[in-house]
């Protein structure tokens, strides 16, 4: 398990997509104030665009830029990986607070990851042969993320000369209906199949914090609660999950993008107490 290098406040962001031409991180010193006071800052995958050739090199810049920011603010950063960044060490996930809050990307929920996926719709055949190459995966959390790491780099999306225009994205996002159906069954799923996730694999949690589909939202599977981040990549909202480790007190909350040289934490959707 990565374990943060600071035990101080922890706050959880996902799904930068930095370099990517529709992420809102064009400029990462807006960032800057989210990490005023934090001792550890997760970024909980899609950081940044690892596997896209089209936005690796300014995807690179940037993030060399969030490293710098974080030392300057003295937040450690720990980086889990998502599908678009599979390369980052590490099992994947993180647990606070004696495994009752567990934070991972959330491509692990879903057999296929992304079944959304052009490359994945055509591909499922193969998505099953890496199912059983690696049997590990349905007892093991670690060996779970890896196979979802080995499903993104091998069916990873192909973006065009140029990337997609938001209005082409869109269109991509409905063509064919079964890709619309499958990302409309992702929001609607991703509460229950969190709880199932953590009934397999930490059944000792109270909490899943995610991201991965695009979905800020909150939900309740059993007597656990599935908390989504969100998106910093448009048209999806970020939110922030942090982690109060002396108060055992866990926040969810909008980020304030309002000003567009600084984000800052927003309004608070929930507060919860472990006992």
């Amino acid at each position: 398990m990565d374990r943060p290098a600071n035990a101080g406040h922890v706050r959880i962001f996902s799904d930068l997509h930095l370099g990517h031409k529709l992420s809102r991180v064009a400029d990462t010193r807006a960032l800057r104030p989210l990490l005023d006071g934090v001792g550890t800052a997760v970024f909980n995958g899609d950081t940044w665009q690892e596997l896209a050739r089209e936005f690796r090199p300014l995807g690179e810049r940037q993030l060399t830029e969030l490293r710098a920011i974080c030392a300057e603010a003295g937040a450690a950063p720990v980086f889990l990986p998502g599908n678009h960044d599979p390369g980052w060490p590490g099992d994947g996930w993180l647990a606070f607070g004696g495994r009752r809050v567990v934070v991972t990307h959330g491509d692990a929920l879903l057999p296929a990851g992304s079944p959304w996926k052009r490359e994945i719709l055509s591909n499922e055949a193969r998505v099953a042969e890496l199912w059983r190459e690696h049997p590990e995966a349905a007892r093991d959390p670690a060996a779970r993320i890896r196979l979802a790491r080995a499903i993104a780099n091998e069916l990873r999306s192909v973006e065009p000369p140029g990337g997609r225009s938001f209005l082409r994205r869109v269109w991509d996002a409905v063509v064919p209906p079964r890709r619309a159906l499958h990302i409309l069954e992702a929001w609607l799923v991703q509460g229950r199949e969190g709880g199932r996730f953590c009934d397999r694999f930490f059944p000792e949690a109270r909490f899943l914090v995610i991201g991965h589909f695009h979905r800020a939202g909150c939900w309740t599977a059993g007597d656990r609660v599935v908390i989504n981040t969100g998106s910093f990549m448009s048209p999806g909202r970020a939110c922030v999950v942090d982690w109060f480790p002396g108060e055992r007190r866990l926040v969810w909350a909008d980020v304030d993008e309002r000003d567009p040289a600084a984000w800052r934490r927003g309004r608070i959707h929930a507060v919860w107490r472990l006992a």
